[in-house]
């Protein structure tokens, strides 16, 4: 039989794992700016020499991110059933916010989890791979899914199969 004591530590402890989570969320690392020693994660290469927007993400124990040359990329590290690092944050481009599709900005920067994606439009990211654009205005996502077709989706929207999947090296130009 369980008594009040019980139902009052149990209680306790989920409070104390609910605020632990979000502190942890609280105490993510801000982004940085984009530089020229940015390198992608996957291809090693300097990421500013690619267009599309770019994604940094901090794992637990790594003070520096990890860069993408690609959205696409960054969501393939998360939804990757081998990735097992604990991630703190993920930033991704505001494309309503860019000059242009060959220049994302080197600082404005949204989380990941808070972004509207265009899925399956006709652009393409920084290694030639259809890009998912991430905007901060679910309007200007729209506005881009009308231009360049695709579907706006948030992050928990978005299958392992749309990032993961092998792409198609045909008609690869932007």
């Amino acid at each position: 039989m369980i008594n009040i004591r019980t139902v009052a530590l149990l209680g306790s402890a989920l409070f104390l794992v609910g605020c632990s989570s979000e502190a942890a969320v609280q105490n993510a690392p801000d982004p940085i700016a984009l530089t020229e020693e940015a390198a992608g994660h996957y291809c090693q290469m300097v990421i500013l020499e690619h267009d599309g927007p770019k994604a940094q993400m901090y794992l637990a124990g790594m003070q520096n991110p990890l860069w993408f040359s690609q959205v696409r990329d960054g969501l393939a590290y998360i939804k990757s059933p081998e990735q097992s690092a604990e991630i703190l944050v993920m930033y991704v481009n505001d494309m309503g916010k860019a000059k242009s599709w060959s220049e994302p900005g080197d600082m404005n920067w949204i989380r990941a989890d808070e972004a509207y994606y265009v899925v399956g439009s006709d652009a393409k990211g920084g290694m030639g791979a259809p890009e998912l654009a991430p905007f901060s205005s679910k309007e200007k996502a729209l506005e881009f899914a009308a231009l360049r077709g695709g579907e706006v989706k948030l992050l928990d929207e978005i299958s392992a199969q749309a990032v993961l999947a092998p792409v198609d090296e045909e008609g690869s130009d932007q």
